[in-house]
Formats: structure tokens, C-alpha cells, sequence
């Protein structure tokens, strides 16, 4: 049994725990957070585990093999610092730092050390990614040219949290900022994007942006969290279609089931499988399969891939500020929208509650 503590138990925190108490390749020996309601629910979900406040005991403890890295982002580099001085090996939720310049920094240090490092862009282990990239591979498509991403939801509403992870195309976009990257095997080479500051908000909460790769690739990604913030029933449109020279190959979800269709010159396939949310199970599978074969697992997301995704994203939203960037909707509505998720208990992206529902 791999040995891990688990720094932050928020809402990411909370996933992975589950995660590894389903395993049988892990036992959580910590769980550490400075919230006091965050350590009653440690204990209460994990009474295998020590509960503490602080990390100094976890990075002194030569028993413990791996951290999960869950905090704010604003302390991720240090924790990476510290995590690797002490031998340990790190799974980091992204982005891995507070700034392009810390993360580059991460980066260094993961990739001067010899333990193993992986970050949580989790759509590079979903199984519908991959079948479409296989079925790519197989030149079912012919060439492919166009890579169109689509993801717009309700979401985090503007000042509600995430702050320091920066606007909704950063935070949230970032995921298919990399996952356009990985479809095309290249890196970006132009790129123009236009904003939306809806609700009057100082950021933009919507945005498009579309470009090229070195290799001549072209893209379009649309994300935002402006799906029907207020509508009576909740809903959210999500897509990725690779266009090629003879054939395509799309996806949909319902963040319940995942529906790929596939058509290429030799055969037309439609496969529905169940969405498998954020894939932790895959990730830390990947790390289990790292430290026990000491090579590093296929596919395991990189700090690398992090890191150019987050500066990519913010590069994207820099441009959005060089044009037009109009302001449609009041701070009024915005409240309404804020005041509406404080109430919900069944909603897209909705900040945990410290309570036994959680």
C-alpha cells in the first residue's frame, strides 16, 4: 500500500480522498487543513487518517510517499518545494502556481528531481479523448485540420471563489487550452480572442478565442460561465469536434454520459459510456503504476503540460483586452445570481458547504 496525505480537504480534497479510500493501492496516512469544520469532516471521513493543521509533520514523516496537493494556489510552489525536497512524490491540482513565473519554477524543480509529478488536467485520462485521438491516429479522418471546443455552463459566477486562479478562461479554460495542444501534438503559433464582461464584472466571464499551431492546425475554443445562470432549469452545452480531411469525430456530455460519434472512410461508430467526472481514480493509477514500475506512467499529465496550458490561457485573455471587450448585463443581476447559488443545493461548479451534506 502506497502511503499519501492529502493537503487540503476542500472540494478537490474530498474527491480524492474518496478516490483513494476506493483504491487498494493506497492508505491516506494525513489529511491536513487549516479550516477547523474542514478537520471535523476529515475525521469523520477518514478516521484511518491524522487530521492536522499544519504540513510540517507530513514532510518530515519519511513513511509518507505521496502528497496530494489541494490547497489555494498561492502556496502550491512552496508545498512543491518542500514535497520534493523531502523525497515525496506530488500529485497538484492545477494551475501548479500562482504565476507564470512560479510555475516555470515548478517545472524546474520537478523535472530536476527523481521523484514522480503529475497534475489534475483531467480530460487527458477521460476514455472519450482518447478514443477519439485513437481513432485520429488510425487516419480514419484523413489529415486533421480542425480542432473546435465548446464548454459553456452555469458555473462559477464572478467573485464567488477562485479568485487567484484568475478569470473563468484561466481557471476553467486552461483544461481545453491544453486538451486542443494535446489533440494537435504542436504548439500554438497565433492566436486572436474576443471577451464578454457580462454582468458589468471587470473581467470577462465569456470568451472565444481561435488561432493556428506550428503545424498548421487550426482551433476555436469557446468557454464561459454564462450558460442560463438564472434559468428555471439548469443546463449547459459541451462539445470537441475534429474535423479532418475525409472524415470527423465529435463528442457530447451531460456530465452523466459521454456520447462520441465517430466517422471515418472505413466505418461509423457511436459509443455512450458513463462521463467519469474529474478521473482521479485514472491519475492516481498512473502514479501507483510510476512508483511500483519506478518509469513514468504513459499519459500521466505533466507540470510541463500545466504550465504552458496556464501561461497559453493567459496569454488568450491578455488578447481579449487589446479589442472590444463590451459590458452587457448590471451588477444587480449578478447579485441575483450570486444570491441564487448560495441557496442551491443541486447546481454547476457550487462551492463546498462545511456541514455533514457535503
Amino acid at each position: 500500500m502506497i502511503n499519501v496525505a492529502i493537503i487540503g480537504f476542500g472540494r478537490m480534497g474530498r474527491f480524492y480522498l474518496k478516490e483513494f479510500q476506493k483504491s487498494n493501492r493506497y492508505v491516506v496516512s494525513y489529511i491536513c487543513d487549516v479550516d477547523t469544520e474542514c478537520r471535523r469532516l476529515a475525521k469523520e471521513q477518514a478516521p484511518e487518517a491524522k487530521v492536522v493543521d499544519d504540513t510540517e509533520e507530513i514532510f518530515k514523516d519519511k513513511a509518507v510517499e505521496v502528497v496530494a496537493l489541494c490547497t489555494l494556489v498561492d502556496v502550491r510552489k512552496e508545498q512543491i518545494s518542500l514535497a520534493l525536497a523531502a523525497g515525496k512524490h506530488v500529485i497538484a491540482e492545477k494551475p501548479i502556481a500562482d504565476t507564470v513565473e512560479n510555475e516555470w519554477a515548478a517545472v524546474r524543480m520537478a523535472e530536476q528531481s527523481d521523484c514522480f509529478t503529475a497534475v489534475n488536467m483531467y480530460l487527458l485520462n477521460s476514455w472519450y479523448h482518447n478514443e477519439m485521438r485513437g481513432f485520429v491516429d488510425s487516419g480514419e479522418i484523413g489529415e486533421l485540420a480542425i480542432i473546435r471546443i465548446c464548454h459553456m455552463t452555469p458555473g462559477l459566477a464572478p467573485g464567488e471563489g477562485h479568485e487567484m486562479e484568475g478569470p473563468c478562461f484561466h481557471d476553467c479554460g486552461m483544461h481545453y487550452v491544453n486538451l486542443a495542444r494535446w489533440y494537435s501534438r504542436s504548439e500554438y503559433k497565433t492566436w486572436n480572442a474576443q471577451g464578454m464582461r457580462m454582468w458589468n464584472y471587470k473581467d470577462p466571464w465569456w470568451l472565444s478565442c481561435h488561432g493556428t499551431f506550428q503545424n498548421g492546425i487550426v482551433f476555436d475554443i469557446t468557454q464561459g460561465f454564462v450558460y442560463g445562470q438564472l434559468s428555471k432549469d439548469q443546463t449547459h452545452t459541451s462539445y470537441v469536434e475534429l474535423i479532418g480531411t475525409k472524415g470527423f469525430c465529435r463528442m457530447t456530455h451531460d456530465f452523466k454520459t459521454a456520447h462520441v460519434e465517430l466517422r471515418g472512410v472505413t466505418e461509423t461508430r457511436f459509443e455512450d459510456r458513463p462521463f467519469g467526472g474529474k478521473n482521479i481514480d485514472r491519475l492516481i493509477a498512473q502514479m501507483a503504476d510510476s512508483i511500483e514500475t519506478g518509469r513514468r506512467a504513459e499519459g500521466m499529465p505533466a507540470f510541463r503540460d500545466s504550465a504552458i496550458a496556464s501561461e497559453m490561457a493567459w496569454k488568450m485573455l491578455e488578447d481579449s483586452y487589446l479589442h472590444d471587450l463590451p459590458a452587457i448585463g448590471d451588477e444587480a443581476t449578478l447579485e441575483a445570481i450570486r444570491e441564487r447559488r448560495r441557496h442551491m443545493t443541486d447546481g454547476y461548479g457550487l462551492l463546498p458547504r462545511n456541514n455533514k451534506n457535503v
